[in-house]
């Protein structure tokens, strides 16, 4: 009798410096519970975008991908193709491996979105995104189609952005909802967060943070102490996972 060989059902995280990645253990713990033999999760960690290549080439068995912290933006030009939103966000957080190639999305939309609006109030108009890198974009997108101003926030600010030097009290009153884009405070530098003026938060503010590794950051606790709502990002985590996987099962 011929011997059969299971087929082999992979998916994958790309970034850097990922070791301590939400991904792999979600995934690795939802094919056990669904009873998924065959099914396989892991970390490519990449020091360098230009090595992504080799990923598909010698990984046989490819179906899924999820992009993070660096590459959401600099993998675009390896696709073959990408969706609509991700493309007008000009950042992908899944690919989905098929026969006519690598083709795109952004699932953080659906994450950051279904996780924030269970805390907006109707004072919440304007919105301050701390970080201009790949998850900001999904946050922008977010925000616009919800109807919420904001004003980007980085340490080298480009046209239309501010630096952190640039907000005070005005700034800080009128823009209630804050959006951490950055790796600050991302275990084991749970001690670090964005330099932003915390004296001036207050109970109007939403404070959001897509770090979920401490459960709560440095910069979490700021506004828990000033008596500001909290959220950090396991639940948009959860909830764009979930989105990834429903694409790859298409």
């Amino acid at each position: 009798m011929e011997r059969t060989e299971k087929k082999q059902h992979k998916f994958g995280l790309v970034g850097k410096d990922i070791s301590y990645s939400f991904s792999r253990g979600y995934f690795t713990q939802l094919f056990k519970e669904q009873g998924l033999a065959g099914y396989s999760y892991e970390n490519f960690d990449l020091q360098y975008i230009s090595d992504f290549p080799k990923i598909i080439k010698q990984t046989p068995g490819l179906q899924g991908l999820n992009v993070t912290i660096p590459y959401k933006e600099a993998v675009l030009p390896y696709l073959d193709a990408i969706d609509d939103e991700a493309a007008q966000i000009g950042a992908v957080n899944t690919i989905k491996c098929t026969r006519d190639g690598l083709i795109g999305y952004n699932t953080d939309i659906y994450g950051f979105r279904k996780s924030l609006e269970p805390f907006l109030k109707g004072h919440h108009k304007k919105a301050l995104i701390l970080g201009t890198g790949g998850a900001s974009k999904a946050v922008a997108y977010v925000l616009t189609s919800l109807g919420i101003t904001f004003q980007f926030v980085s340490r080298k600010p480009g046209k239309n952005q501010w630096a952190y030097g640039d907000l005070g009290s005005e700034s800080m009153e009128q823009h209630t909802i804050i959006v951490n884009c950055t790796p600050l405070g991302t275990f084991p530098n749970i001690e670090q967060k964005p330099d932003i003026p915390y004296e001036e938060l207050t109970s109007r503010h939403l404070l959001f943070d897509l770090i979920y590794n401490p459960e709560k950051s440095a910069f979490l606790r700021e506004g828990e102490r000033r008596g500001t709502a909290i959220s950090n990002g396991l639940a948009m985590l959860q909830l764009q996972a979930h989105k990834a996987w429903a694409i790859w099962q298409q």
